[in-house]
């Protein structure tokens, strides 16, 4: 059986580590002038991947 391919689209957006999935917060793109320096400081950071959607990007994620 060939080995299975990642999905060249979630490789982009998420990073595994310590068992968890990251990826970057949306938001921060354009239309900055609106939002308060809080909000885009705190878009800064990674965002962790909830539970539901876990088994649904670890199967695009293989061999990572």
């Amino acid at each position: 059986m060939p080995k299975m391919k990642t999905h060249s689209g979630a490789k982009k957006r998420f990073q595994k580590k310590d068992g968890k999935i990251s990826f970057a917060a949306s938001g921060r793109r354009h239309l900055l002038t609106d939002k308060s320096t809080k909000r885009k400081r705190n878009l800064r950071k990674k965002a962790i991947l909830c539970s539901s959607d876990f088994g649904r990007i670890t199967r695009l994620l293989p061999n990572s």
